[in-house]
């Protein structure tokens, strides 16, 4: 049977379900795919829930800054509790090079308008007593940056698009979207035909396949990351702790108390881990225990209750690819996040959402300028400070 759609979105992640969300509040027909049993399934729930606008370009600043808004009055607007928690961003240096970095970064930021500051030793540990205060330097802290769960978000995304009219298709593959004098006009899957003048690509670590479907040749190459969580102790850390130093085998790394009680913790390996493997390691562990003891020394006495992997869809410069195909009108980019999708997913959203409606304001068109699919990348995925 084939039924007609305003837009069908493929994936119901990070990005595929506020997205569905906030396109049918503003009145579309709309249907999601999505390959896997349930929402949330691909990397939304290997996310570690953390949520900044402390980026250095205006396009996720922006993106970032509305998602923040959407999550911190959620509860308020929607009733459902998310696990949000203020608890602000802190990137700290142990090292003169680091300082240098977070200060030069820190210039850009506050341009365009974000609560950060550089904080001195002193003053960063009265926010973060557990620090070790050896070598420290100071840090940036961002006081509005905070955390939800990923979970709890998806599924009150996906709650709330079905209370808006959205369908979801579960276990269903989309396989080729389809044209019409040079424009979309439908989607096939293993299951039936879809007609819609507009298909968005949230596919994640997937979206590369999509759009070869059609010919496009989307730059997003996934590499994996590993994640860990401790067991809950009584509240004693406010903000993530990023540490840009490298390390053996890794780049960076970056750690919160969740406000269940339990540390998050997850590292960015150097080189990056390439292709969809998701099993856990043997390395992990003790590569990033040193490192965060080394930071946080008390957090030695801590036991870890599990570790998992997750995929990050890297593109050649670290940024998305959000905006329309110009070459296929009706198809839509919003692939390639990096392994921040889940903290720019309410801001793509809406974004997207305006787009459709024609609603776009002169931040958005420069969001799309920035981000737009034909703008040169390099050759090389850059590494995240986090």
């Amino acid at each position: 049977m084939q039924k007609n759609f305003d837009v069908v979105i493929i994936g119901s992640g990070s990005i595929g379900t506020p997205t569905a969300l906030f396109l049918a509040q503003s009145g579309l027909k709309v249907l999601v795919l999505e390959k896997l049993p349930s929402p949330g399934q691909g990397s939304n729930k290997a996310a570690i829930g953390g949520i900044r606008a402390t980026h250095s370009d205006p396009a996720k600043i922006s993106l970032c800054l509305q998602s923040i808004d959407i999550f911190s009055h959620w509860q308020e607007q929607y009733g459902d509790h998310i696990e949000w928690a203020q608890g602000g961003y802190s990137f700290v240096a142990y090292q003169p090079k680091e300082e240098r970095t977070l200060k030069d970064l820190l210039v850009i930021q506050q341009r365009y308008g974000l609560n950060i500051q550089w904080l001195s030793k002193d003053a960063l540990l009265q926010r973060i007593p557990s620090l070790n205060p050896n070598g420290l330097l100071g840090g940036t802290y961002s006081p509005e940056d905070g955390s939800a769960s990923p979970l709890l978000a998806c599924l009150a995304f996906y709650r709330h698009s079905l209370r808006y009219g959205a369908e979801f298709h579960f276990n269903e593959i989309a396989q080729e979207i389809q044209l019409a004098n040079g424009r979309v006009a439908g989607i096939r899957t293993d299951k039936g035909i879809y007609h819609t003048p507009y298909v968005i690509n949230a596919a994640g670590a997937w979206a590369k396949d999509i759009a070869n479907s059609i010919g496009l040749d989307v730059p997003v190459l996934p590499d994996s990351h590993e994640a860990g969580i401790t067991e809950a102790v009584a509240d004693f850390l406010k903000p993530m702790v990023v540490d840009i130093r490298p390390g053996p085998n890794s780049a960076n790394f970056y750690f919160y108390q969740h406000c269940t009680g339990q540390v998050i913790f997850c590292i960015t390996p150097a080189p990056a881990i390439l292709g969809t493997d998701r099993r856990e390691t043997s390395t992990f562990l003790p590569q990033i225990a040193t490192r965060m003891v080394d930071v946080m020394p008390k957090l030695r006495y801590l036991k870890v209750r599990r570790t998992w992997r997750g995929l990050y869809p890297m593109t050649p410069d670290g940024s998305p690819i959000i905006g329309p195909e110009p070459t296929v009108p009706g198809y839509i980019h919003a692939e390639g996040m990096c392994g921040q999708g889940f903290m720019l997913g309410p801001g793509v959203g809406k974004l997207i959402t305006r787009l459709l409606q024609s609603q776009l304001t002169e931040k958005d068109h420069e969001t799309l300028r920035i981000l737009n699919p034909n703008r040169r990348t390099g050759g090389k995925v850059q590494e995240k400070l986090a």
